[in-house]
C-alpha cells in the first residue's frame, strides 16, 4: 500500500465500507483531540463548564468505538480481507482501541480539574503540565493527520517526538518531589500534578502506538516494542 492510496477493488460498495469506516475513525480522532484540548484547558483555566463538556463528551467517544468496531467485524466477516485491506482494518481497531484510551485520559484530567477548582495551589504546579499539554496535544493531532494520509514517514517522525513527553514527564516529577520536600503542606497538591502529568504521558504513548499502527498499515511491517532507529530503517529503506 502507498503512502495515502488505498487499494481499489471491483466492489465499489466494499470500497465505500472500507472509506465509511476510515472516515469514522478521523471523526472520533477529531472529537478526542478536541476533547483533549479541552482537558487540558479546564484544568489550567479552572472552567468548571468546559470540564464538564470534555467528561460529557466521552459518551460520543465510547458510541464512535463500538460502532466502528462493529462495522470492522462485519467487514472482516463479510468481505473475508487479505494483505492490506486485512492490514487496514486490524489498523483500525487497534488505532480507535487508543483514541478511546486517550478519551478516557482526558476525562481524568477533566475530572481532576473539577476537583481542584475549590483548592488553593501554587500555580507553579501547572507551568510544566501546561507545557507537556501542548505537546502532547500535538503528537495527537500529528498522528491523527499521518493517519488521515496513511504517510508512514510522518509516523516515524511523530514517534521519535513522543520521548520529548517522557522527558517531560521526568522533569515534571523532579520539580514536583522538589516542592513536596520543601513543605510538606505542598504533597496534596503536587499529587494531584503528578497524575495529571501521568495521564498525558498515557496520551503520549497512545499517540506512538497509532504511529505504529500506520507503519503497520503502510510497509507491512509490526514495529511495536521497537526503536526509533529500526522504524526509521523499514520505512526509509524501502
Amino acid at each position: 500500500m502507498a503512502n495515502g492510496v488505498v487499494n481499489q477493488h471491483i466492489s465499489k460498495q466494499f470500497d465505500d465500507e472500507l472509506e465509511n469506516v476510515r472516515g469514522k475513525v478521523l471523526a472520533m480522532g477529531g472529537l478526542v483531540e478536541q476533547q483533549l484540548n479541552n482537558a487540558i484547558k479546564s484544568l489550567i483555566d479552572g472552567d468548571i463548564d468546559l470540564g464538564t463538556t470534555v467528561i460529557e463528551t466521552e459518551v460520543q467517544v465510547n458510541s464512535y468505538d463500538v460502532s466502528i468496531d462493529q462495522e470492522c467485524t462485519k467487514i472482516l466477516a463479510r468481505r473475508q480481507p487479505a494483505a492490506s485491506d486485512l492490514r487496514l482494518v486490524m489498523a483500525i481497531t487497534k488505532t480507535i482501541t487508543d483514541l478511546e484510551r486517550v478519551g478516557d485520559e482526558a476525562e481524568k484530567i477533566a475530572k481532576m480539574g473539577l476537583e481542584l477548582t475549590d483548592k488553593q495551589g501554587p500555580k507553579s504546579y501547572y507551568v510544566g503540565i501546561n507545557a507537556m499539554g501542548n505537546l502532547v496535544s500535538q503528537l495527537l493531532h500529528e498522528a491523527l493527520d499521518a493517519f488521515a494520509r496513511m504517510d508512514s514517514k510522518k509516523a516515524v517522525e511523530v514517534a521519535g517526538k513522543e520521548l520529548e513527553s517522557d522527558d517531560q514527564y521526568v522533569a515534571i516529577l523532579r520539580q514536583l518531589i522538589t516542592y513536596m520536600m520543601e513543605d510538606p503542606r505542598n504533597i496534596s497538591g503536587a499529587l494531584d500534578a503528578v497524575w495529571v502529568a501521568r495521564a498525558l504521558e498515557r496520551i503520549g504513548d497512545h499517540s506512538r502506538n497509532i504511529c505504529e499502527n500506520i507503519i503497520y498499515l503502510v510497509e507491512g511491517k509490526d514495529v511495536r516494542h521497537t526503536s526509533i532507529k529500526y522504524m526509521e530503517e523499514i520505512v526509509f529503506d524501502n
